[in-house]
């Protein structure tokens, strides 16, 4: 009975043993990095992309955390190109960057303060208000003269 089953366990200890190189093909790889402005400063809330003709989506896209860092999982093996943007920077690309599987590339990039153009334009006059001069005047027509009420006029009378 023992050789009855030893060419099953043959097979389930070929299988096992071809499992793990059959995964490693398929590991996939990771670009991290730090990204930094030319003075050294670490720059939170930088959108980094990576595209590739080797992902399904083309690209990939992450924002960087509080420490300036980023990472982009799962990546296929290939060659990618990698961008960094921020508004008020000039954009940066790195292109052929070649990954291969289980492999972690360091893209760091640092970003240059770019040209900012803001124009504000205010339009209409503010109304002139004169603090000196409190006088209220109004005008009244004669009807409405005509109209107020008058009492008795007192007289002037001397006893003499």
């Amino acid at each position: 009975m023992l050789n009855r089953w030893w060419p099953t366990a043959g097979l389930i200890m070929a299988a096992s043993l071809l499992l793990p190189s059959a995964a490693l093909a398929q590991a996939n790889s990771v670009i991290a990095g730090v990204v930094k402005d030319t003075s050294g400063a670490v720059l939170p809330g930088v959108t980094v992309e990576a595209s590739s003709p080797a992902l399904i989506e083309r690209s990939r896209s992450v924002v960087t955390d509080g420490e300036g860092q980023y990472k982009i999982i799962s990546l296929r093996p290939g060659v990618y190109a990698v961008s960094f943007s921020l508004s008020g920077f000039s954009t940066v690309k790195r292109e052929g960057i070649e990954l291969t599987a289980s492999f972690t590339a360091t893209v760091n990039a640092d970003l240059r303060v770019g040209s900012l153009t803001e124009t504000v334009t205010v339009s209409g006059a503010a109304p002139t208000v004169d603090v000196q001069n409190v006088v209220q005047q109004k005008v009244m027509t004669r009807d409405v003269v005509d109209a107020i009420p008058v009492g008795a006029r007192p007289t002037s009378s001397c006893a003499g």
